[in-house]
């Protein structure tokens, strides 16, 4: 899982340029956060001179093309910082991950470097990209809403290299997002209510003698309780500010003590008998929970609740199978090796076309500049290559000679297409990209939810396997 952020940087009151840009750069290759600059990759410069290549590339470009900006507007290079899930990733394939997506995202049309920290708790990287393009002529042009881009970008990457991602929160209507509680979804943990009512089913199923050693369960499991007036009773949990009333208009049908005291007389049934909350119809899938591994400081009402999630995973796992027709295990292996397949095919297809496309957007602009500096250039032949007019119009004939040779690299010899056609070819490779977008998201989900299914259906089979052993051992 990564989340990703975008900068820019710009230059500080009593900095000179050459200062911002060292400042901001030798952050990112502190030697006590990359491993003594192990973590450190870099794209078209030297990660030792970082910062003065970037300086030159500014000076170059305002003498190529006499452009000037204001010293408080120029932005002096942007930087990404993407982090990662504790423990989801090392440092050095952080570093890869960070690499990839500094190419994807600049097209490889400016330098950049990739700094992995490893001084916090999650690993993340800090990617820094000259503002300046790589031949000097242009500067990276920033758009409304790019940290979305930025972000799907660093997803696609990361199911790639088989890591998780995060969900976005769907907008409502009328342009309101979901709150907290409704993005968790499935994932919600437990409330303080769910908790509480939770441990009372535990405490109940211990079966004590009286409503005295019922409230000392109740303790013994963390809980501060606490009598009021008229005999009102109220629990609280660890972590919890203000106390939970034991009625039943709080915690629902029997769980008030009146309730819990005929529990505990017999005159009950045992919480044991209360049926489970059926599983929701359409409910996403989700990994079953390892009790044994997360149970270490966790109470009974953690054990309780992992439980039940676990078999409403199972029950939506089976309801899975019956869904899709799958009554044989081999049936859903094969579908899981078939969907993983489409979507890493589909993949690689939107990593072409977006190749295509970026090769599409180079040739187009070496294309236009060619057109505009080729009569100044005709003109510096016809002068007998004069060093006057050189000196006159150096900036145009640097342009013509690089969208020249930029042409030329694309092409590799072939003939140069009109504008239009290029145009043409631009518009399909992105309706293209649209659909294939389109698939990738549809094989994304049926990849997660099918090897979801398969993963929950292995535990379960994993755990029936095991209790027969043990079974037959006895």
């Amino acid at each position: 899982m990564a989340t990703t952020r975008h900068f820019t940087r710009h230059i500080n009151v009593g900095e000179t340029i050459a200062e911002a840009i060292k400042d901001c750069i030798d952050y990112g290759k502190n030697p006590d956060k990359t491993r003594g600059g192990k973590l450190i990759s870099a794209y078209e410069c030297d990660p030792a001179t970082v910062d003065a290549e970037f300086l030159l590339s500014k000076s170059k470009y305002k003498a190529i093309t006499g452009r000037v900006q204001k010293w408080d507007e120029d932005i002096l290079c942007y930087q990404i910082r993407q982090s990662f899930l504790p423990g989801e990733v090392t440092p050095e394939e952080a570093n890869r991950i960070g690499y990839e997506l500094g190419m994807s995202w600049t097209k490889g049309n400016h330098a950049f470097i990739v700094t992995t920290h490893i001084d916090k708790a999650h690993v993340h990287n800090h990617i820094y990209y000259n503002s300046t393009s790589l031949d000097c002529t242009r500067k990276f042009r920033n758009f409304w809403n790019s940290s979305f881009a930025i972000r799907r970008v660093s997803d696609r990457i990361c199911l790639e290299h088989g890591l998780s991602i995060v969900k976005n929160p769907k907008p409502r209507s009328k342009g309101k997002f979901k709150n907290y509680g409704e993005w968790l979804g499935d994932n919600k943990p437990p409330t303080f209510q769910e908790r509480l009512r939770a441990q009372i089913d535990a405490a109940l199923l211990q079966k004590p003698a009286d409503f005295s050693a019922f409230l000392s369960l109740m303790k013994a499991a963390g809980y501060e309780v606490k009598h009021g007036r008229g005999g009102a009773l109220s629990f609280r949990c660890p972590g919890q500010e203000r106390f939970t009333r034991c009625r039943a208009s709080t915690l629902g049908e029997g769980y008030g003590p009146e309730e819990i005291r005929a529990v505990i007389e017999g005159r009950a049934p045992l919480p044991s008998s209360r049926a489970a909350e059926p599983v929701k119809p359409g409910r996403r899938l989700n990994l079953i929970i390892d009790i044994q591994n997360r149970l270490q400081g966790k109470g009974p009402a953690y054990k309780r609740w992992a439980k039940v999630f676990n078999l409403k995973q199972m029950a939506a796992a089976l309801a899975y199978l019956q869904d899709n027709g799958l009554t044989e295990y081999e049936q859903l292996e094969k579908k899981a090796g078939e969907a993983t397949e489409r979507f890493h095919v589909l993949a690689g297809k939107i990593k072409t076309v977006e190749a295509a496309l970026a090769a599409n957007a180079e040739l187009k602009g070496a294309t236009v500049n060619y057109a505009k500096t080729r009569p100044v250039f005709e003109a510096y032949k016809a002068s007998r290559y004069s060093k006057k007019f050189l000196a006159e119009h150096e900036a145009d004939i640097e342009i013509y000679r690089a969208a020249r040779a930029q042409m030329s690299a694309i092409l590799e010899g072939a003939k140069l297409p009109k504008i239009e056609k290029q145009k043409e070819e631009g518009r399909r490779l992105a309706a293209e990209k649209k659909e294939l977008y389109a698939e990738y998201r549809e094989a994304r989900k049926d990849m997660r939810e099918v090897t979801t299914a398969k993963a929950n259906i292995d535990y379960l089979l994993g755990l029936t396997g095991q209790e027969k052993n043990k079974e037959q051992e006895r």
